[in-house]
């Protein structure tokens, strides 16, 4: 499969409406590249490329497995569940792209327009919590913690929502990580989990400014509507804490107090957050998409994340990838702390998920019912 290498064609539109990504660069296990060159035949053809636009693609996934299991002491959860692959929010920053070339796909524009929907998430779900032994080692189950479970697809998906479904039926605790104000279409579901402490919510809002998210994050909730999830779902009683993330110097820094004073007034109990991270091909996705958007300061913002990665534009060792490291890494710690202890934003605000109300899903069998 040919990809395009970071060569952008010259005369097509360097970014498109409602996407992130500036390139469709090939992944890192690709063997071959495509570059485009003016080969001297006119502009016909190079006008109309830049005329289209993207389209969203969904594949169908029959997925074999549904939970994902990791042992990283950076993440709050060990276990965690992802009804789809790539995103269409399209956020420049997302850890996730570099997956897409596992698909031979591109972290690029492909990640955000080339999606996979795991249809059958549910059915598989309730086939792994019925696994003899499962309650011994139960531990509450993430959403959200590769691709959002709310991105636009879901919509008329569902497939996160039916996930909820299975994991209420069963008393299952579970965490849930979004940009995306669509969670609010599930409170029926989360509110009587959240009575049972069973369930804990984080709204990721980076910064608050309009613009800002038309070109980092395109096709996520504004953040005045992310600011209204936090207080619907905190009004229906809810645990809905806010995460500040990614922090990207000298981009949307200087936010920081302001998100977490909104999101305090807004009924969120606790803040978290994180620094930019680049590996793999997004280093040179994010290096032109500040080149694009922000040619006065891209060097000047590589710099200073390089500052904060002992010199290296990323670092991958526990405790390090997430917070950053020196001086600059160390100014974003203490405003984020001094901010918090001064709204009263505390994990202590959390309650505790029970994971001792778990019960295995019924087997639909004739033979399952004796039992």
């Amino acid at each position: 499969m040919q990809k395009s290498a970071p060569n952008r064609d010259p005369t097509a539109s360097a970014a498109h409406k409602g996407r992130g990504a500036t390139l469709n660069m090939a992944g890192r296990f690709e063997s071959r590249d495509a570059e485009w060159f003016d080969d001297g035949w006119g502009e016909d053809g190079a006008i109309e490329r830049a005329a289209k636009r993207p389209k969203t693609v969904i594949h169908i996934e029959q997925a074999r497995s549904i939970i994902s299991h990791n042992e990283s002491p950076d993440l709050r959860f060990t276990q965690s569940i992802n009804p789809y692959r790539g995103c269409e929010h399209g956020c420049i920053y997302c850890y996730a792209r570099p997956t897409h070339s596992y698909l031979n796909l591109s972290p690029g524009m492909d990640f955000e327009t080339q999606l996979f929907a795991k249809r059958n998430a549910a059915e598989l779900l309730r086939k792994e919590l019925g696994k003899r032994g499962y309650s011994q080692s139960i531990s509450a189950i993430n959403l959200g913690a590769n691709t959002d479970p709310y991105q636009p697809i879901e919509k008329t998906e569902r497939i996160t929502r039916s996930v909820i479904e299975v994991l209420a039926k069963c008393n299952h605790p579970l965490t849930i990580v979004t940009k995306n104000a669509l969670i609010c279409r599930d409170i029926d579901l989360l509110a009587p989990l959240a009575a049972k402490n069973l369930v804990n919510v984080f709204i990721s809002i980076s910064q608050l400014d309009n613009e800002l998210t038309r070109i980092l994050e395109p096709r996520a909730s504004t953040p005045v509507n992310r600011l209204r999830a936090v207080r619907e779902l905190s009004d229906a009683g809810i645990p809905t804490s806010v995460l500040v993330a990614p922090i990207i110097p000298f981009i949307n820094d200087e936010f920081i107090e302001r998100v977490l004073e909104a999101s305090r007034e807004a009924g969120a109990r606790c803040g978290s957050y994180t620094v930019i991270r680049l590996p793999f091909e997004l280093k040179d996705l994010f290096k032109d998409w500040l080149a694009t958007h922000f040619p006065d300061r891209a060097e000047h913002v590589m710099n200073r994340i390089r500052d904060m990665k002992g010199g290296k534009e990323n670092v991958s060792e526990f405790g390090e990838r997430m917070r950053g490291t020196g001086i600059f890494a160390d100014l974003i710690r203490q405003r984020f702390r001094k901010a918090c202890a001064r709204l009263g934003l505390s994990s202590a605000n959390l309650p505790a998920l029970d994971v001792t109300q778990f019960k295995p899903p019924r087997i639909d069998t004739m033979q399952g019912q004796l039992f």
